[in-house]
């Protein structure tokens, strides 16, 4: 969790400082990462080849890939946001793990989410770029097309670390990563920038290769499996999460979120889940030096103290019951 004393922009040397000290952890998350992006890359690849469909159509097959490697990405998430907030040793394995099987569903949602934006943007820009050549009218939804294309991208850099960091509805997510696609756009374009420079760098690696195409293969496959998503996403949290909580610790959706979940437990029909729900709050002990809008874990999220307090005398009502 980012500390609140921070400074609103982290210092640029504090970032490379702390991607530095904590590179090999990040070799590390990319090498977990590398194994579901390469099994169904190829499953998806094997796939498309036996369809009997076009060489386009075989790519959008492909890209198909995107919606069960992306629930992997939570564990990179997790891992990074901790590296991004300043937690020194991290320990990878155990939270890439958690951070997948606590968000896999969520994030197989939007890993469908993505793969339709992909798509969007792919085949609009490549329609209104071919039509340019005939009209040049069609400039202007071009360029329509490339700013929602990069607002989508803003939008990305939200939805992962806000669906690990805090336990709300999915709704609640995705209309806080729209607004602060456009409502954050000096972090947005700093996370750009910084993506940019990594896109440089590999770039300039894979130039070096020129002419030798084995060697191009075993770069990019290095920069894939060791590399190049880890790194990327500590960039974009580097940038971005700590304004991000700040701001999603001053809403009140938190507390709706709550509120809905009570409903949820005590329904009729789900006596058991909401007697074991019961007692897993009765037996949660709070701080009572924290106060009330302080966010604390809980259940394998950030729920605000106030919540809490709701939710133990909700319990405590049951119980006498």
């Amino acid at each position: 969790m980012a500390s609140q004393s921070h400074s609103e922009t982290l210092p640029i040397s504090a970032v490379f400082s702390k991607l530095f000290r904590n590179f090999h952890r990040l070799m590390l998350t990319n090498l977990l990462f590398a194994v579901p992006i390469a099994a169904f890359t190829a499953l998806f690849y094997w796939i498309s080849q036996l369809l009997p469909v076009t060489e386009e159509q075989a790519r959008l097959v492909l890209l198909l890939a995107l919606i069960p490697i992306f629930p992997f990405y939570a564990g990179v998430v997790k891992v990074t946001i901790k590296i991004a907030s300043g937690e020194e040793k991290t320990p990878v394995f155990r939270n890439f793990i958690s951070g997948v099987r606590e968000n896999f569903l969520r994030f197989l949602v939007h890993g469908a989410v993505l793969y339709v934006a992909v798509v969007f943007s792919y085949v609009s820009f490549n329609i209104y770029l071919k039509l340019i050549s005939a009209n040049a009218i069609f400039m202007g939804p071009l360029i329509i097309t490339i700013l929602i294309m990069l607002f989508l991208l803003f939008m990305f850099f939200y939805l992962p670390a806000m669906t690990v960091t805090f336990d709300i509805p999915m709704r609640y997510i995705y209309k806080n990563s729209f607004l602060m696609s456009y409502g954050e756009l000096k972090k947005n374009f700093t996370a750009l920038l910084g993506l940019f420079f990594l896109t440089v760098i590999s770039m300039t690696l894979l130039i070096a290769c020129y002419g030798s195409r084995i060697a191009v293969v075993i770069v990019t496959a290095l920069l894939l499996a060791l590399f190049v998503p880890a790194i990327a996403a500590f960039i974009i949290h580097a940038a971005i999460y700590e304004r991000m909580y700040a701001m999603i610790t001053d809403k009140s959706t938190q507390t709706q979120a709550v509120n809905e979940k009570i409903r949820a437990q005590t329904k009729p029909d789900k006596t058991q889940t909401r007697a074991e729900f019961l007692a897993m709050v009765r037996g949660f002990e709070l701080d009572e030096s924290i106060p009330d809008d302080e966010y604390v874990y809980f259940n394998g999220k950030m729920v605000k103290k106030s919540v809490i307090k709701k939710l133990k005398a909700e319990a405590a009502e049951g119980g006498e019951s």
